[in-house]
């Protein structure tokens, strides 16, 4: 398999695929296609996984694509970013924000990631609930805006607002802890919870998100009464 990211900031990932070759996404995840691809959609592991998947925004079911012939098959970010190429190893782990998922080659694996300190789901922007994907195999992800790579060292930490987080390798501890100071709560600006993330591992940050647009644009939309 080969494939191109093209398209700046409103990006699409095309796949070029030898026969036999098969991708996956969420049910309707394809753009467009080129050449003779078989589509099915099934539960990808069953219906507890199925399950896992909508807890974390994806579609209950999943797409399978498999080329019969040389083809090509596009998928499209849903929200202005950029889309990141990740190959797994076989049994290697990255968590992700929910709907990062876009498509990935057969063999990879989604499932729930619950973050286990409660206080960093129930405050946190990233959600009590995340994707783990693990491979083997190549994933593309969604990040929303510009996104910033950090490799973070063995104990080197990173505060961001909550929500900015995207993406980390299993290896990154993340933890939402409140501002300090009654000033800085009160007349920051800032919101009332930071989120720290301490490596080692691989970030991913992005500097826009769909929910945070939604909260930019809420205040003019008119609404009738």
């Amino acid at each position: 398999m080969q494939y191109s990211i093209e398209g700046g900031s409103l990006p699409v990932v095309i796949l070029t695929l030898e026969p036999g070759e098969k991708i996956v996404s969420e049910v309707g995840g394809r753009t467009w296609a080129k050449g003779d691809i078989t589509t099915e959609t099934s539960s990808n592991g069953g219906a507890g996984k199925a399950l896992g998947r909508m807890l974390t925004g994806e579609s209950l079911f999943m797409s399978n694509y498999t080329a019969n012939t040389h083809a090509e098959i596009a998928f499209t970010s849903s929200f202005p970013g950029r889309i990141v190429a990740w190959q797994l190893a076989p049994g290697q782990s990255i968590i992700a924000q929910k709907s990062a998922f876009l498509c990935a080659t057969a063999g990879v694996e989604l499932s729930v990631q619950v973050n286990k300190k409660l206080r960093a789901g129930a405050a946190g922007g990233e959600g009590f609930l995340m994707q783990r994907i693990t491979g083997p195999g190549m994933v593309f992800l969604e990040i929303d805006g510009y996104c910033k790579e950090y490799d973070l060292q063995p104990g080197e930490t990173i505060v961001c607002d909550t929500g900015v987080l995207a993406v980390m390798e299993e290896t990154v501890t993340m933890d939402v802890q409140m501002v300090k100071g009654l000033k800085n709560k009160l007349l920051g600006g800032e919101g009332l919870f930071d989120t720290t993330l301490t490596g080692p591992g691989k970030v991913y940050l992005q500097t826009m998100s769909a929910t945070g647009l939604a909260a930019l644009l809420r205040p003019f939309i008119v609404t009738k009464k």
